[in-house]
């Protein structure tokens, strides 16, 4: 039913050969469309064909920039690259963009297209409309380059460790080693590291917020946050919702966390247990190492999702041969990984930071979750039908490291390294929902409040902390560490406000979970059909073709809790 035999898409408005270069050779393009004499229903569609073409290519340009950018973050001619397209394509495309749009909402043939087809795609539309101001241009422009200095400033980052240096990626490894000295050693040099260039990403984080809130009044809102919420498409929910998340977590999340990181303690038979004491075993129990390189950690990815269902396997086998992965740690990477769609090429490309870890393995099936989405979500008809809700995509990947748990033997012939890569997952599964309160709680208070000091910043930021610190673990010493600790958190830098996504679909993928405990084939079977939906639903369809409820009430998330613990 499904192929991972991806095909480039064909063109058939813009010839073969054509390439992104300046905006000279791409606007003739753009006044072609918005000339076109639309007449009946059938040259409606094959405008929005030829519409959905050009975007791929375009979108497709710009990932490939950012993509080659982030992997190479010391190459000036690769960040010349990205900004000129920033600075110098993008604001000219968006004047078209948005003709464009009025133009479909304007023709009397509209409403002649198939209704459940096109219905997200007209509301997305319509609501591109209304977002739309030509003074927000350049302003945009300048965000998506600013945007990209956190990967230069922190991706630059590397500490000393036994004489030699490492990323921070690649340090962390040492807070998993048995040596508990070493482990607080390295703990402090990351976080000194970290605030080494606290002033840079404070000023780097001050220009993002005027910004963003100049934007965001520009199209007649009182805050960022409620123009972010729009632009996201969050059309299913609300700011409160996502406050009644937080509080659900602090009720039935919290009490979970203490217990797990009570047996940690135990576990290690520490009086005290420390932030550097989270990832380590005990004494003579060697950490867990799933694979040497990055190669090896993608053959077995391939071997455990071919076992989980061929075509998963099939799916990063392809993106192997066409060379869409850059997976492992290296100086002068930016950090973080992502899946990121190619609309033309169909295969995604997944980037990462591998260094051998157990933590490597949950991200590099997570990414591979993303990277299926992708696969089967490309024979959709138009570029505008790819554009699924984030809360559902975060389904994909995280509903995927928990599936793909049967089969993790591929990582771990010992079956006690097994039993405890299972557990180390569960334990992030619920671990991580504190750390998605905070930071979405923050980006509330950052954007209410656009014209702060640092020292309210600070303020605010040590409050909300403190809502959602465990009962457990002793910070003491630490404060200037943790007071600084929203500085690691990329998508504060790079997509505000994405993030309770991350908090809403782990609920979604524990729901998965639960079906594929209680029938494998047919969770599989709801779940690849959910994704080769695209955006072609609203996001509660989506969620009811996957067999779940799109539902994060403190009630549900009650449920979800009292199985995970179960389960662990």
């Amino acid at each position: 039913m499904y192929t991972s035999d991806i095909k480039k898409l064909e063109r058939h408005f813009l010839p073969k050969e054509f390439t992104v270069t300046d905006w000279e050779g791409l606007e003739p393009y753009f006044k072609l469309l918005v000339e076109r004499e639309i007449t009946d229903k059938a040259i409606l569609e094959q405008w929005l064909l030829d519409l959905s073409e050009i975007e791929a290519v375009v979108n497709e340009d710009a990932c490939w920039r950012q993509i080659k950018m982030t992997c190479d973050n010391e190459n000036p001619a690769l960040e010349e690259a990205f900004n000129f397209f920033c600075m110098e394509i993008q604001p000219k495309v968006q004047p078209y963009s948005d003709a464009l749009n009025r133009k479909l909402l304007a023709s009397p043939f509209l409403k002649e297209l198939d209704a459940e087809t096109y219905h997200t795609y007209i509301r997305s539309t319509q609501k591109n409309v209304e977002l739309f101001r030509e003074e927000n241009i350049p302003i945009q422009a300048e965000i998506a380059v600013l945007q990209q200095q956190f990967g230069q400033i922190t991706g630059a980052m590397m500490v000393t460790v036994n004489g030699e240096d490492y990323t921070l990626q690649q340090a962390a490894k040492f807070l998993e080693n048995e040596d508990r000295n070493l482990r607080e050693e390295v703990y402090f040099k990351i976080q000194q590291r970290r605030l080494e260039d606290k002033e840079k990403l404070d000023e780097l984080y001050d220009k993002l917020i005027v910004l963003r809130n100049n934007e965001a009044t520009n199209a007649g809102f009182d805050n960022y946050r409620d123009y972010r919420f729009k632009e996201l498409g969050r059309f299913d929910y609300t700011k409160e919702d996502c406050f009644q998340f937080h509080d659900a977590v602090k009720q039935h999340v919290m009490p979970l966390v203490n217990e797990i990181y009570k047996k940690k303690k135990e576990k290690l038979g520490l009086d005290a247990l420390r932030p550097w004491d989270l990832d380590a075993e005990p004494a003579g129990t060697t950490p867990l190492r799933p694979f040497k390189t990055g190669e090896e950690l993608l053959n077995k990815s391939v071997e455990c999702f071919t076992k989980l269902r061929p075509f998963f396997g099939e799916c990063l086998q392809r993106m192997k041969e066409m060379q869409h992965l850059d997976l492992e740690s290296r100086k002068g990477k930016s950090p973080g990984g992502y899946n990121c769609p190619l609309a033309e090429s169909g295969a995604p490309f997944i980037f990462m930071n591998a260094a051998g870890q157990m933590h490597d393995v949950t991200t590099m099936v997570h990414e591979g979750g993303h990277a299926v989405h992708s696969f089967l979500a490309h024979p959709l008809q138009l570029n505008g039908f790819k554009e699924y809700p984030m809360e559902i995509a975060e389904v994909a990947s995280m509903a995927m490291e928990l599936f793909s748990m049967d089969y993790w033997e591929t990582f771990f012939d010992n079956v006690d390294d097994l039993a405890r890569a299972k557990e180390h997952q569960l334990e992030r599964v619920i671990t991580i929902f504190p750390w998605i309160a905070i930071i979405d709680k923050f980006q509330h208070w950052v954007y209410e409040n656009p014209t702060h000091s640092h020292e309210e910043r600070t303020t605010a930021w040590v409050t909300i902390v403190a809502e959602f610190t465990d009962a457990v673990i002793e910070y003491s010493g630490l404060e200037e560490f943790r007071n600084n600790a929203w500085q690691r958190q990329l998508h504060l830098f790079e997509v505000p406000f994405y993030y309770i996504e991350y908090g809403i679909a782990q609920l979604g993928a524990i729901g998965m979970w639960m079906q594929y405990k209680q029938n494998a084939e047919k969770a599989l079977d709801k779940y690849s059909y959910a994704l080769s939906l695209g955006g072609t639903k609203t996001l509660p369809g989506l969620y009811k073709a996957a067999g779940l409820e799109f539902d994060f009430s403190p009630e549900k998330i009650k449920v979800l809790m009292d199985f995970v613990k179960g389960e662990m």
